[in-house]
């Protein structure tokens, strides 16, 4: 009897495609052209060996080699976001628009960059698109734009503090996160640090009694992570800038002008006005776009910036340009779509797609729930959101199923909330949580 089950597997492993045949399947030839012959025959020799196992039949060897290939060339893979944090840095904080996605494709072509079309000569880089952020900051006479909202600053202190003095309240030295914390950033520039006051108390008197020859800016940094409460003070920018030296604001989050649902966060348009000869703020969170740094102010400074000689390397590619112009001048964005989602309507969708899971037999319901802005953005601040309350294991297994979904953990449940959910991926979402009930 053991000869001749040995002799079913043996004859079963005889029967195994050779790779160049299953790699001859049209579905694997097409992925071959899409992902590169390497992905494929990866997959092909992964299907074979479960057939030498014979945890798999032969003749699915072609079959499994196509399910095992994986969704693009690259290792990022799309998740839906339910964690109830619309701007998260561990997910690549804000989704890009539709018409920033355009954007990108057709940029990723040859493009006029640096060429002006109409006379066959140099042109200045991203010139549309510092036209677009100036559009939407009148009050900004010139607009410079880096790789992230940390190298905004660090061209900042560079070009205008190395070897000098920045003077800083006590109470703005922050960390950044990843362990990245403000005072070493500048300091590694050349500059001094010239800190004032205290943790929860600087005054304007703080600032004026430290300024001397020696200053280059005053800096006001937006604790935009954090909140202290209670006995506090903090000087504004007008009664800065009456100091006489000149004042970089860096606010961090990338609000560009005044928000009714978030009237603690400071905006570029307001900080300018009230006299920031310079501001400095992140792409990638309340503003909606790519990643990058933004530069904002008096035309001499940011000339003197865009000049200096570390402004090279820390440029913007082409795709950066494109989603950032089609940000600005584009439709709403969704971190936009997201802020502005009603309470009720969040409810209503967590009600029905519950109600459909439920009729699966999922032990699934809907709770009410908080969001947060997240990305260092507007601390403190809650949204009423709603979500759909699952066992804990699912956590899991929507995390590693093939539409991953990140939701978060509360009270021993899985919590996924809608808030920074488009209501186009529910059906997504419903059959990722099927998916996950049966594993």
């Amino acid at each position: 009897m053991e000869q001749q089950v040995m002799g079913q597997v043996s004859d079963a492993r005889r029967r195994i495609p050779r790779t160049d045949a299953v790699l001859r399947d049209p579905r694997l030839v097409d992925a071959a052209s899409r992902l590169g012959p390497g992905p494929v025959k990866a997959a092909v020799r992964q299907a074979q060996e479960r057939a030498r196992r014979g945890t798999l039949a032969p003749e699915e060897v072609a079959d499994t080699a196509v399910a095992l290939l994986p969704r693009a060339a690259g290792g990022l893979r799309p998740v839906i976001n339910a964690t109830g944090v619309l701007l998260h840095t561990n997910l690549g904080r804000a989704p890009l628009s539709a018409a920033a996605r355009q954007a990108v494709q057709d940029a990723a072509g040859p493009t006029d960059v640096e060429l002006d079309l109409r006379t066959g000569v140099r042109a200045r880089r991203g010139r549309t698109a510092l036209e677009a952020l100036r559009g939407r900051v009148p009050s900004a006479a010139a607009a410079h734009v880096v790789n992230n909202g940390a190298a905004a600053l660090v061209l900042a202190a560079t070009a205008l503090a190395a070897g000098r003095e920045i003077v800083i309240s006590r109470g703005e030295m922050v960390e950044i996160g990843d362990g990245f914390r403000l005072p070493d950033l500048l300091v590694s520039t050349g500059a001094r640090l010239r800190e004032v006051g205290t943790t929860n108390r600087t005054t304007v008197d703080d600032y004026a009694a430290a300024i001397g020859p020696g200053t280059a800016f005053v800096l006001k940094v937006h604790p935009s992570n954090f909140r202290i409460t209670g006995f506090t003070r903090a000087a504004g920018i007008r009664e800065l800038a009456a100091l006489g030296v000149p004042v970089v604001s860096d606010i961090g989050s990338g609000l560009l002008a005044p928000h009714p649902l978030l009237p603690g966060e400071p905006d570029a348009e307001t900080q300018l006005r009230a006299g920031a000869a310079l501001v400095t703020a992140s792409g990638d969170k309340l503003l909606g776009g790519p990643q990058c740094g933004l530069l904002l102010g008096d035309a001499e400074l940011v000339r003197t910036l865009a000049r200096h000689p570390l402004a090279r390397a820390l440029r913007v590619d082409k795709l950066t340009l494109a989603a950032l112009e089609a940000t600005l001048r584009g439709p709403g964005t969704p971190t936009a779509a997201f802020l502005a989602a009603y309470a009720a309507g969040l409810a209503r969708r967590a009600e029905q797609l519950a109600a459909t899971l439920a009729a699966a037999g999922i032990d699934v319901r809907a709770v009410p729930s908080a969001a947060t802005v997240g990305g260092g953005g507007a601390p403190g601040v809650t949204l009423p959101s709603a979500a759909l309350s699952l066992p804990e294991r699912y956590a899991a297994a929507l995390r590693t199923g093939p539409v991953p979904v990140v939701g978060r953990l509360e009270g021993g449940r899985c919590l996924l909330d809608l808030r920074a959910v488009p209501a186009e991926d529910d059906e997504r979402l419903a059959d990722a949580v099927r998916s996950a009930a049966e594993r």
